[in-house]
């Protein structure tokens, strides 16, 4: 299976409904639907219902992004509104 070819597993860490967690799983809904059908597996984790996870998983700030594949790990902080910063990041497009 090809790097291209194998989904990457995404974890949005969030708290509650508050609006900034909200915005980030709204722009990373439509960031995966436009840009990356089909490519992602993602995961919501809300920390208000198991807060222990944030200090387990090296949670600074919310809503938090990480990439845990393809490793290395990557984190983004933020609502994710800056379609351009989040792709860079995930290494998508020609960044891959």
């Amino acid at each position: 299976m090809t790097s291209a070819s194998r989904p990457r597993k995404l974890i949005l860490y969030v708290a509650g409904q508050t609006p900034k967690s909200l915005a980030a799983i709204a722009n990373l809904e439509r960031i995966c639907a436009e840009h990356l059908p089909g490519q992602y597996e993602v995961e919501v984790i809300d920390l208000r219902l198991d807060p222990k996870l944030a200090r387990e998983h090296s949670i600074v700030a919310i809503p938090t992004l990480v990439r845990e594949l393809p490793v290395p790990l990557h984190k983004i902080i933020g609502d994710l509104s800056d379609t351009q910063k989040v792709l860079v990041n995930l290494k998508v497009g020609n960044s891959v």
